[in-house]
């Protein structure tokens, strides 16, 4: 390890200063300080758990995991890091109550490492997916300091890079005290890198642990089927609509909801709705579905949730443009089938486990995206199967938390 500390500190030096420039031209130089080991000093009889989730995506992943953690170890100090700039904001909105201190997570570089855990002085560290630095991973092992991946994934495109490495994982894996996997398939990925046998376990995916919150809603949608499309943006908002007016000359007792996810966005939907010929009405004017109105357009905030509860099919927007998706769970917890475009890159491991169940689909053209929702409200034996798979899917996944927290129990007793 002492060649690689050399080395590695040497590159990071050289390359220091490009870096430097890279992020000040795209203004993303925040935590400049923290990753150089600057952070908090805890106090030496402090009892720390340390949860790192490099940006945004693992930060929300790991949500419900914190409040349990906080209310199984109300002894511990809970410190939540991230690297990015956007993960840091996420964790400093979402989990100020939570966690007793947020900062960024340190350069993988031995004198920021060592002065980042000699100042936090971390009783156990849990990283997020698929996070591994070598030297933070020797030296939590040095200092006898338990280091554990959760939720450890790998894509199949990291996985053919990492196998050409293996002959270096196999080494830095020994610095790990396990790897608790996703799937079973994750897992295989992990052993066949050079992790042992012994360190890894299935714990399921915590996104999925969730439950369905009870939700009343009365937009008059009783006697109708209706299609949702959630968090639409302007590339979009055209495409469902049309795919709405397609579908409603097929089956006149479909219903139409959509939620714009940036709310200036409203006048342009009334605009297409007119282009179309779809009568409608505004939730922010209490407007309802009925007879007369065929769509209602959520123009108000923090509702979006509890219609996907009052719907029978939901789209997910951000993923017919380059937004890479949003979280189609939201929608599928309350046993709707769900739909996507194209790019989800920024829930791929999700959209992976519902499509593979059958309780979701990825399309990749408009003409796909009609053909699947023609097929479910035309279907009603496919509707259901897809209904199922949506519970299953859940029930499949779930205890991901409860595992997590009984390992923690195993290492912190």
């Amino acid at each position: 390890m002492l060649f690689i500390e050399v080395v590695t500190t040497i590159l990071f030096y050289l390359f220091l200063p490009f870096y430097f420039v890279e992020r000040v031209l795209h203004k993303k130089s925040y935590g400049w300080k923290e990753k150089f080991g600057n952070v908090k000093k805890f106090d030496k009889d402090d009892k720390v758990i340390l949860v790192h989730g490099c940006s945004v995506g693992e930060s929300l992943a790991v949500e419900n995991l914190l409040k349990v953690i906080k209310e199984k170890f109300p002894e511990h100090k809970l410190v939540m890091t991230t690297f990015t700039y956007a993960g840091q904001q996420i964790a400093q909105k979402k989990f100020a109550n939570i966690a007793d201190y947020v900062t960024y997570f340190p350069f993988d570089i031995a004198p920021f490492v060592n002065k980042f855990l000699s100042r936090i002085n971390p009783e156990m560290v849990i990283i997020v997916e698929t996070e591994i630095w070598p030297y933070f991973a020797y030296s939590c092992k040095k200092r006898q300091i338990p280091l554990y991946i959760i939720n450890a994934r790998i894509s199949d495109t990291s996985y053919n890079s990492y196998k050409k490495m293996k002959f270096f994982f196999k080494n830095v894996f020994k610095n790990y005290s396990g790897v608790l996997a996703q799937s079973n398939e994750d897992k295989e990925k992990f052993i066949s890198i050079g992790l042992d046998s012994d360190k890894a376990e299935l714990m399921g995916n915590l996104k999925f642990d969730i439950e369905a919150t009870a939700e009343k809603v009365d937009i008059g949608q009783e006697g109708y089927r209706v299609f949702i499309a959630g968090s639409t943006h302007h590339q979009e908002n055209e495409i469902v609509i049309k795919t709405y007016k397609d579908l409603k000359a097929k089956y006149s007792d479909l219903k139409f909801l959509i939620a714009p996810r940036h709310l200036e966005r409203v006048g342009e939907i009334k605009d297409l709705l007119q282009k179309y010929n779809l009568s409608y009405a505004l939730r922010s004017e209490n407007g309802r579905l009925s007879d007369k109105v065929d769509v209602l357009v959520l123009d108000t905030l923090g509702e979006l949730k509890k219609m996907y509860s009052a719907s029978d099919v939901a789209y997910i927007g951000g993923s017919f443009n380059k937004t890479g998706g949003h979280n189609p769970l939201e929608a599928a917890i309350f046993d709707k089938p769900v739909v996507s475009g194209p790019s989800i890159f920024n829930f791929k491991d999700i959209y992976e486990i519902l499509c593979k169940s059958g309780a979701g689909k990825v399309v990749k053209t408009p003409d796909e995206l009609f053909s699947y929702l023609d097929e479910l409200f035309g279907n009603s034996e496919t509707y259901n199967k897809t209904k199922a798979a949506c519970k299953n899917v859940f029930d499949s996944q779930r205890g991901a938390i409860e595992f997590v927290i009984n390992k923690m129990k195993d290492v912190l007793n």
